[in-house]
Order: structure tokens, then sequence, then C-alpha cells
């Protein structure tokens, strides 16, 4: 409500306060700043009259600057704060509405349970009626029922009693005085003329109790019994003494002819605010305006009170003292001002002191832009992962791509901006393969021909997700035809030779080379020789002669062969579980998958002997075993070793999340789990972290 209309009035006034040291700067320079460049030379030759006339202008020019900077900033902070306290009264009488309307809610859902009650109960007597059930036997039956509400429903209900064929029962034993006449009681008239709909008597006090009662009655189909529910206001009464706005105020119940049903101040309740000189106004106003809020003085104080109706009976209203309720406001709204008035002066004083900025703002202005651009580079290479992770026999496969791309440009003589531009490009030049179905990019054996077809949307797809990422169309022409060849066989679109943009043939180039230097599913990556030999037999035909020539100089500098994957292809999971079924459940969902290799123990010391034992790279690890528990055991394992842990537990518990998070935990899976998410989460702790 405050923070919104605080922080623009802030940034408002900051902007104004620092382009008032501009202009104080540009004035007390007499028109030149050294904000921008050295002091200009004295047109006068340096003489004294020249000086002391262009001190007289600056400072005249810095007056008018610090004058017309404290008018604006006054008007803006006279808008600000007006446009600020109209917004958050708005707001202050729209949560006022809002918790106008819970409590109306609350308390109608409490008195719909006692009209429920009636019903039920009711019908449950006719229908006993129907069967000529004894008195006695209908006495015990209103005395469970009593018994039932109050102590398994509510302890407010207080017993069910009636006139039951010329009969008075009561379910809570109350016997009548001898002059008792239950049909001339209004919760018996009432029910009559209500024929046969539940009527809720109107609320009173009791003299013994001290609590405020209601009686809820209804007319039998024999037109002459009547079932009731006495009830008390205890429930409604808690309510109120809860009910205020932010801490201000206070709330009570009255019916329409202003009987104090509930009240925050329980000394209040059962008082008839009908009959009192000043609350009486109050409830009469309640009844004009129900639902929306209105202000008044109420004991010389001036007040914002908010209603609604319960049932169309009664009215649950709230009174916020206005003092209270906007003291806050008030308080920020000076605190603003304040704050706003001393960064003004702050930044006049400032720059006094502080004449010559612009080396310090030159090197922010490009502090920004290096931070700007390593934020655009962390972005393109979150995504060029995400697209790898489509693809798991293949990590690092965009970034490798992009690399020998932006070598091959460089050794082309391309520029640095060329060369960072065919780097992006490359970066995601596979960007489409998010379009193809995961089963097809990674099958381990040899693809259908429709599957194939597939594989040759990705080029169109990179395209249409690229070409509005940014205004080069380097990077979104760079993904629809690096698969294009030199000699027009490729595709999406067959072009020829050099009407292939060049950046796309160079990402080509790299981008055989690397899928040849990358492990598969079903190969290690190739040897640098083989590589070689399909290179030099696609010059020409599959590629650029040029740019493959360039690349084998590359490959001929690589004496090592560093250029290619050296990621392991099979990765092992070490599952920790007492469960039998747990672990062959697992063992029946990894031999599916050939890039891992899955170690089981079961229980914790064994799992440490394993990991002594063995080169493991993931740990699914049980939470709960005897023994040993999966906690102690993951101290162990980051003692031992740092190895990324994966929990598996039935217990489906966000505060077990949470602390296993704060631990270090890699992930958390819950029993019984699905193989996909299994497997997705052991791929993503596995490729992900860090």
């Amino acid at each position: 409500m405050v923070r919104p209309f605080l922080m623009r009035f802030l940034f408002c006034c900051c902007n104004i306060s620092i382009i008032s040291v501009i202009l104080i700067s540009v004035y007390k320079n007499d028109g030149i700043s050294p904000l921008f460049g050295d002091q200009p030379r004295n047109i006068l030759g340096g003489k004294e009259a020249g000086n002391e006339r262009e001190m007289k202008t600056g400072r005249k020019h810095f007056y008018i600057t610090i004058s017309m900077t404290l008018a604006a900033l006054i008007f803006l902070a006279t808008y600000m704060m007006t446009t600020f306290y109209r917004n958050a009264r708005k707001d202050v009488l729209a949560i006022g509405a809002s918790t106008m309307a819970q409590e109306k809610e609350q308390a109608e859902r409490y008195l719909y349970r006692a009209l429920d009650i009636i019903q039920i109960t009711s019908m449950e007597i006719e229908y006993l009626l129907q069967k000529d059930t004894a008195p006695d036997v209908i006495l015990d039956f209103l005395e469970n029922e009593s018994n039932y509400y109050r102590d398994s429903v509510d302890r407010d209900f207080t017993g069910v009693y009636g006139w039951i064929r010329g009969e008075y029962l009561d379910g809570i034993g109350w016997v009548p005085d001898a002059d008792y006449v239950p049909t001339e009681r209004v919760w018996y008239t009432d029910a009559v003329k209500a024929d046969g709909e539940p009527a809720m008597i109107s609320p009173y006090l009791d003299a013994q109790t001290g609590n405020i009662m209601i009686s809820i009655s209804r007319l039998l189909h024999d037109k002459e019994s009547v079932i009731s529910l006495d009830i008390s206001m205890d429930t409604l009464q808690r309510l109120m003494e809860r009910t205020n706005l932010n801490g201000h105020g206070y709330g009570f119940i009255v019916d329409r002819d202003g009987f104090v049903v509930a009240h925050s101040d329980a000394s209040e309740k059962g008082k008839e605010y009908g009959q009192e000189e000043d609350k009486k106004a109050l409830v009469e106003k309640v009844a004009g305006s129900v639902g929306t809020s209105f202000d008044m003085e109420l004991d010389g104080e001036k007040i914002t009170v908010f209603s609604d109706t319960i049932l169309n009976d009664w009215y649950v209203v709230m009174v916020v003292d206005n003092k209270g309720l906007y003291a806050d406001i008030s308080i920020i709204m000076v605190q603003s001002v304040c704050m706003c008035l001393v960064v003004f002066g702050t930044m006049v004083l400032f720059c006094f002191v502080e004449m010559n900025r612009t080396d310090r703002y030159m090197v922010k202005l490009q502090e920004s832009r290096e931070e700007l651009k390593q934020l655009n580079d962390t972005i393109m290479q979150v995504l060029a992962k995400t697209i790898d992770a489509k693809d798991k026999y293949t990590r690092g496969h965009s970034v490798r791509v992009a690399n020998y791309s932006r070598e091959i440009a460089r050794r082309m003589g391309k520029s640095g901006e060329e060369q960072e531009k065919i780097y992006r490009a490359a970066l995601l030049h596979d960007v489409g393969k998010i379009r193809i179905p995961d089963g097809i990019i990674n099958k381990p054996g040899r693809l259908t021909e429709e599957e194939y077809a597939f594989i040759k949307l990705h080029p169109v797809s990179g395209y249409h997700i690229l070409k509005s990422f940014t205004k080069d169309q380097m990077i979104a022409t760079g993904a629809k035809f690096h698969h294009e060849r030199y000699d027009g066989k490729g595709y999406p679109s067959g072009l020829v030779g050099d009407n292939t943009p060049e950046h796309a043939r160079i990402i080509g180039v790299a981008d055989a080379y690397d899928a040849m230097a990358s492990n598969r599913s079903y190969r290690k990556a190739l040897p640098q020789e083989v590589i070689r030999d399909e290179l030099l037999a696609g010059k020409g035909t599959q590629f650029d002669s040029r740019i493959v020539e360039v690349m084998i100089n590359m490959m001929d500098e690589d004496l090592e062969y560093q250029m290619r994957q050296f990621d392991e292809q099979q990765k092992t999971v070490l599952a920790v579980d007492d469960e039998e079924i747990s672990v062959e459940m697992l063992e029946h969902i990894f031999e599916t998958q050939p890039i891992y290799r899955l170690l089981t123990a079961a229980s914790g010391e064994q799992a440490l002997k394993t990991l002594r034992e063995e080169c493991v790279d993931l740990v699914l690890l049980d939470l709960e075993m005897p023994g040993m528990n999966g906690l102690e055991v993951f101290k162990h394992i980051k003692e031992l070793r740092g190895i990324p842990v994966v929990f598996m537990t039935a217990t489906k518990d966000l505060a077990t999340m949470e602390k296993a998070r704060e631990m270090g935990v890699e992930d958390y899976i819950t029993k019984p789990f699905m193989p996909q998410i299994l497997l997705e989460t052991v791929y993503g702790a596995l490729n992900w972290e860090g």
C-alpha cells in the first residue's frame, strides 16, 4: 500500500537532485562544467575584471538553479504526497471493506451451521413422528442431539427443545415453571409465522449467565409441533474481540433495533445502541449505507465506519479512529519529505567539493556496460546449457561449437566485434532443438526417415525463436542455415555456395567437427585422423573449402587432441535404501539407461564402504533407515568426498525439504517417485551443479 508510492516519490526527488547538481556545476563554472572537460580559458586574457564578472555570473546562475530546483522539488513533493495520501486512504478503505467481508463470512458460516442443524434435527423428529414414536423416545433423542451438538459440533449450541404433539420436551432436562406456556413463547410464535422456514429469534441477554443468546426454531409438518435450538453468541464475541484494522479500532454486531450482539469490549454487549443518543445516529447511518464506508464524528472524535450485513438481519460494524488509522501514513509522509530535503541538501553541498567527476562517471558507465555484457553472456550461456540439456549424450556441445567458430573467425581475419557476433550465433545455433521430442534426440540407434525429418525442423524452429531476440539477425540466420551444404544439398533451404551466409558456413564446419569429436550413446569421440579425413572429404561439397582449411590448421596445432568432449559417458549412481522393493524399482528404472551405472547399498555403513572403494558421481540416499539415518550418512559423505546427494523419502514435509536444502543436498525426491522425475532429477544433479 505504502511502498510503491514512497519509492516513486524518492526516485523522482533523487532525479531532481541529480539534475540540480549538473545544472549547478554548469552555472557555477560559467556555462562549462569540469564534469565535461577542462575549464575554458578566459576570453579576456585573464584580466581581473573578466574573472570577477564570471564569478558574479556564476553565483547568479548558481542561486537561480538552486531556487528553480527547490521550487520543482516543493511542487513534486506536494503532488506526490497528495497522490500518495489519496491512494493510501483508498487502500485503507479497501482493506477495511475486505475485513468486513471476512467477518461477515465467518459470522454467516457460523449461523448457517446452526440453521443446518435445526433443519436436520426437525427432519429427524418428523421421521420419528411419522413412526408414532413415544414421547420418551423423542426426549432421549433430543438429549442425545443436545449433548452431541454441544460436545462435538460447537459448545455454544446449548440445547435442543420443542413443543411436540402438545408436550414440551427439553434436550438438556430443563423443567419449566407451571405458568410456562410454550405456545406463547416467541420461539414458538415466530416459528409458526415462518410456516416451515427456520426462524431466527431476536437476540437477548441471559440474566443468569450474562451471555447473549438467540434461538432458531422451525415449525414441523403437522403445523403444531416446533423444534428450537438455543445458541450462545460467545463465538461471535470472540470474533469481534479480534476485529480491528492494522491494530486500530473495534468491531461489534447489532441487530436492526440496535441491540449489541457482540462487541470487542465485552462490557458493551447486550446494550441497546438504538436507544442511546450518540450510538443511535451511528446505527441509523450504518443501516443506510451498508457495504460502504463513511466518516462521522462520535464522542467528539472523527471516525471511519465500515459495515456489512449478516443474513440480512444483523449488521457487523468496525469503527476506527482516524487519528490512529492515518497516523502511520502521516509519519511516512513527513519522513519522506525530510529525507528528500536531506538528499537535496547533501547533493547541493556535494557539488561544492566535487566538481571534477568526469572520469568517475565514465568508469561507472564502462562498468555498467561490462556488467550488461556479462549479463547478456550469462543469459546466453544458460540458454545454451538449456539447449544441450535436451541431449543427454553431448554435454557442452553449444559452448564448444561457439569457441571453435570464434577461433575460425579470428583466423579468417574477422574483427573482434565480428568474432563475438559469430560466437553468440554459434552458442545458440541449436536452440530449435527445444521443439524436437526428447525420444528422438536421445535415441541411441539410427533414426528413421520420419525421425530425421523431425531433426531437420530445428533450424527453422531456431530461426523463429531467435529472430526477435536481437536486432542483429546473425544469431537467427546462424541457427537457420548452419545445416546448409556448399553443394546445395543441405537443409532447410538448399542454398548453394556463398548464398549461405558466411557465419552460418563457419558454424556448420564447427558443428560438424564437434559432432564427430563428441561422445554418443553408441560410440566414443572419433579419432582425430578420422575427423580430418571426413572434413577433407567434404571440402567443396558439404563445406566451404576455405573454412575447412582453417579448421584443419586448428587440428594440426591440437597435437594432444584437446578439442573434443572429455565428459565420461557413463556416470555411476549409488542408491542407498534398506527397502528391497525400492531398490528393485530403481534397478528397473536404470537398466534402460546405459549412460548410468547403478550401485546399491542397504545401509549407511555399506554405502560409506562403497564410496571408499568406488568412484561414485551421485548418491541417492533414503532418509529413513534403521541404524545410521540419511542425515547422518550425508554428514559422513560430505566429510569423505564432495559428491552430490539427492534425498529419497516418503515424508512430504516442506520443512524437511528446506532443512535438506540448507544442508547442501542437491535435491529431494518423494516416494513413490515417477521414473521420469527420478531420471530428470539425476540428470540435473549431475549436469547443472554450480
